[in-house]
């Protein structure tokens, strides 16, 4: 059984370059998958490994500067979730492209997961879902906005077109883990709005402490990792990943015709060129031929 780590903590590095050798080393020797994003704002990713393996590296990760107080999220899974170990510099460590949002600055007013329910049921509250168009698709909270944003980084467009209709609303956010809403809180905050709410802990929180008979909930809750979704308790959903697009399918979706293992399925079918899918063909053989010969090839769980 691999116990899989969710984390995030903004914390201003003075030389985050210099912490990517030595947290790649440290992930190595405890056996550590999965990615690790470094940036001058913090860490963000998701690690996968043994009970004592990730007990190491989060007293490692919390040992960095201003680290000392970072939390994350458990969840276990059969399978292995990832086939490598990554660490990353980024500039941001989830982008969301504006200079001057600082969630170190301040936030929205974090709302316990057995709070939520109450506050988005309220008629003077309107409840945006920050994530990108493909993770809704497959969950959210009932009633919930939908920007339809296929990055983060069309989040302040989408409020400048849309906040006139929300301009009376209380305003609560959630997103898988709660990063997301750290920046777009922080966001909202800065033009103006002060009523701005967040799920602390995110979907991945509210889906493991809120019993499902009284969930708000519906569908299931798209992962950076091997499994793909979550349902309630953190137990493993029914999805699969199109390793052309990196979207969840169903497997009844794998009965369409439009599906090709590894090359397309029917929400990427059309975004391709016949390049791509050659070149995918090609991937998908030695994915398979590793498979026969009992190793994990890199493209196996190239989802972070």
């Amino acid at each position: 059984m691999y116990t899989i780590a969710a984390l995030y903590h903004f914390t201003r590095f003075a030389d985050h370059q210099a912490l990517q050798a030595p947290l790649k080393s440290a992930c190595d020797t405890n056996g550590i998958m999965g990615t690790l994003l470094l940036a001058p704002e913090g860490i963000n990713g998701t690690i996968a490994g043994s009970r004592s393996g990730i007990d190491n590296i989060v007293a490692y990760l919390k040992s960095l500067p201003g680290c000392a107080d970072l939390e994350w999220k458990e969840s276990t899974s059969r399978d292995a979730p990832f086939g490598r170990m990554r660490v990353r510099l980024k500039r941001e460590i989830v982008t969301m492209g504006q200079p001057n949002v600082d969630p170190k600055a301040h936030v929205g007013h974090y709302v316990a997961p057995q709070d939520w329910n109450e506050l988005i049921e309220r008629d003077d509250v309107a409840v945006i879902d920050t994530r990108n168009d493909y993770e809704v698709g497959i969950g959210t909270f009932k009633g919930a906005i939908d920007p339809e944003t296929t990055s983060f980084g069309e989040f302040p467009a989408w409020w400048e077109a849309n906040k006139d209709r929300l301009h009376n609303k209380k305003i609560a956010m959630f997103c898988t883990g709660g990063i997301r809403c750290e920046k777009s809180t922080n966001y909202l905050m800065s033009q103006g709005v002060n009523d701005v709410f967040h799920l602390k802990g995110g979907i991945l929180k509210y889906l493991e402490e809120v019993p499902e008979e009284q969930s708000t909930w519906e569908g299931s809750c798209f992962v950076f990792d091997g499994r793909v979704s979550v349902e309630h308790g953190l137990r493993e959903g029914p999805h699969e990943m199109c390793h052309a697009c990196r979207k969840p399918v169903l497997p009844e979706d794998k009965t369409r015709a439009e599906w090709e293992e590894g090359v397309s399925c029917h929400q990427c079918i059309g975004e391709t060129s016949e390049d791509d899918k050659t070149r995918f063909r090609e991937r998908q053989k030695q994915i398979r031929l590793a498979r026969e010969r009992g190793i994990t090839h890199m493209g196996i769980h190239g989802i972070e």
